[in-house]
């Protein structure tokens, strides 16, 4: 299997609606990374992926990285600088525990949407939307080095 097929196309989309929907109430940014295996550290890897993707460019510095390693049955959080300055420390820990609640049961969409939509609303408290926002970053889903949608 590789990443790419991990979620069906029709699972894919209902992920990247749920990215643009989150999208819509913040100037926050949201992104889903899928690989078969972290190789490591998840959270070293998970950072090493924030910067590949440039998630780090956004003005507001509030973008937010969902990062998978399906067959090492892994994933991490990992928030910009502008929204980890902004959030209690352990923030992502209510987000995670929900995800990692709807994964053991082997809802992976669900997870990653419930996922996203939680932390959708925790940045439209600390970015709400602004009427000239643009969208900085890409709401596809991107996928282990090699391996392009």
């Amino acid at each position: 299997m590789r990443a790419s097929t991990f979620f069906s196309e029709e699972q894919k989309q209902h992920i990247i609606s749920a990215i643009e929907e989150a999208e819509k109430n913040t100037s926050g940014e949201i992104r889903l990374h899928v690989e078969m295996r972290s190789h490591g550290d998840i959270m070293k890897r998970a950072a090493k992926v924030f910067d590949r993707l440039k998630m780090q460019c956004t003005e507001l510095r509030n973008g937010v990285l969902f990062y998978m390693a399906v067959s090492d049955r892994q994933f991490a959080i990992i928030g910009d600088k502008g929204i980890n300055d902004k959030v209690p420390e352990g923030f992502w820990n209510d987000i995670e525990k929900h995800m990692a609640e709807l994964f053991a049961r082997g809802l992976f969409t669900e997870g990653v949407t419930d996922g996203i939509r939680m932390a959708g609303e925790q940045l439209k408290k600390h970015f709400p939307y602004q009427s000239d926002d643009v969208n900085e970053l890409s709401d596809e889903i991107s996928f282990g080095e090699g391996e392009k949608e």
